[in-house]
């Protein structure tokens, strides 16, 4: 039964790759190829057109005459990028560089991971003059030629990032893919305002389309996408989902490719979250996409089409090849392109019932909205009685504790008090009573003292007659 209630939004991890079978992540933008396959198939669908008519002696080109053209084609078209870039053919070989260029490499090597702010410093010192230089004239280049078709101008952009790794080429895979992240965010951000939505395609067009398909399903509810959704006992008070609404909304307001594949992200870990709290059985891919779904057609993202082409043109390959934000960018591409070709059969309604939803005949069962949302409000003010009454007990609490609180500092005060009386007191009998003992010891001294002089007087009195009637 789950199967199939699931079976217009199964995808299995085979279709989410390549056709092409090169192990990276394909996309439905690209026809189900990755961004290097449909690269490839690109150019070779596009020469034979050009091989058509006869050589110069009449003769028409050999499937080995056209790979030849083809590969001169294109490495003169690479060579232009790179006398654009470095001023030569090609890039500087490290055995050529000077001191600088080694205290250029070790700067870079210590750069910490996200760290823009310190990529921008380290570019805008005097032993990277030759880098921001060249990045400066890309730009002003591009910048110069903005009228150019927008996948002339894609070509450029992928060309630049090809000619600016090379010049890290001794680098770790990873510091490289490090590198080119900020070099991503530097270029794409200063572009941004002439290549997003460019004249030269549709993709405003597509965007209305788009948001047009998305409002005509707002009736589309969780449960006919079988998105998991938690029970009335475990409920939030919001949409679990809201989260990654926000994260998918704030896609737009972003500019460089990374940082609106940083929102996808964050979107699809969000609701990875809002599945792991609705089901108590772990999310897997099928949840996440249906899940992925639901959040779509809630936020009706604004320019979703325009964004996605975006990245697609001028992010980094790797980005959307392999990795986490390409797994998450290709389920993204899948979620819009089955809002795109969605029907009955997939909603598990007959093609009446998705006519008659589809023409506002029909909605889902206004009596059990109400029942739901009565349901939902009662939970809600039981939730919020019992967190009442929780904070009541708590506040009484607080109140006989503060109160005893009260009481023992009284209690220690009045006990102080009386002790310091009682010392004061003790203090003050003793100070009494060393100053009645040294008076009496003061009058007692004096007393002796006239004794003394007293017997003195007698025994000279005696004394005096005795020797004179000698």
């Amino acid at each position: 039964m789950w199967t199939d209630k699931q079976r217009g939004i199964r995808v299995s991890q085979q279709e989410l790759l390549c056709k092409n079978a090169c192990g990276y992540y394909g996309n439905p933008a690209w026809q189900g190829f990755c961004s290097k396959c449909w690269r490839e198939r690109a150019r070779l669908a596009g020469a034979p057109r050009q091989d058509t008519r006869p050589s110069n002696d009449g003769t028409p080109l050999t499937f080995s005459k056209f790979e030849e053209k083809k590969s001169t084609e294109k490495s003169r078209r690479i060579n232009t990028m790179r006398r654009l870039f470095w001023g030569s053919p090609s890039p500087p070989k490290p055995q050529e560089s000077s001191e600088s260029f080694t205290n250029v490499l070790k700067a870079f090597q210590s750069l910490e991971p996200g760290d823009f702010t310190g990529f921008l410093k380290i570019l805008r010192s005097p032993s990277s003059q030759r880098l921001q230089s060249r990045c400066t004239a890309f730009l002003n280049t591009m910048e110069a030629y903005h009228d150019l078709p927008i996948q002339k101008q894609s070509d450029l952009v992928q060309d630049f990032y090809q000619s600016f790794a090379e010049y890290f080429s001794s680098f770790p895979e990873a510091q490289v893919t490090q590198i080119m992240e900020h070099v991503e965010k530097l270029i794409m951000t200063r572009l941004h305002k002439w290549v997003f939505c460019h004249d030269s395609c549709d993709d405003e067009q597509k965007d209305l389309a788009l948001q047009r398909r998305i409002r005509s399903l707002n009736w589309v509810t969780p449960q006919m996408l079988s998105v998991p959704f938690p029970d009335k006992k475990t409920a939030v008070t919001s949409d679990p989902y809201l989260p990654a609404i926000t994260a998918i909304i704030e896609m737009d307001a972003k500019r460089a490719p990374q940082d609106k594949l940083t929102c996808v992200s964050k979107c699809s870990q969000h609701v990875f979250e809002a599945l792991s709290t609705s089901n108590s059985e772990p999310a897997n891919a099928d949840d996440f996409l249906s899940g992925l779904i639901y959040v779509v057609l809630k936020a009706n993202p604004p320019r979703l089409h325009s964004n996605m082409q975006y990245v697609i043109r001028f992010g980094l390959p790797h980005s959307l090849m392999a990795g986490e934000s390409g797994y998450y960018f290709t389920n993204l591409s899948c979620a819009v392109a089955f809002i795109e070709k969605l029907d009955g059969q997939a909603l598990n309604l007959s093609p009446e019932e998705f006519e008659g939803y589809m023409l506002r005949q029909r909605g889902p069962s206004v009596g059990d909205q109400r029942l739901k949302v009565a349901s939902d409000t009662q939970h809600l003010l039981e939730e919020l009685k019992g967190r009442q009454e929780k904070l009541d007990q708590g506040v009484d609490t607080l109140n006989v504790q503060l109160q005893k609180w009260v009481q023992a500092v009284t209690s220690q005060l009045d006990e102080a008090t009386t002790q310091f009386a009682l010392v004061q007191k003790e203090i003050t009998a003793q100070a009494e009573h060393s100053q009645v003992f040294s008076s009496s010891a003061h009058n007692a001294s004096l007393q002796g003292d006239d004794k003394d002089q007293s017997v003195l007087l007698l025994t000279d009195q005696n004394v005096g007659p005795k020797d004179t009637d000698c």
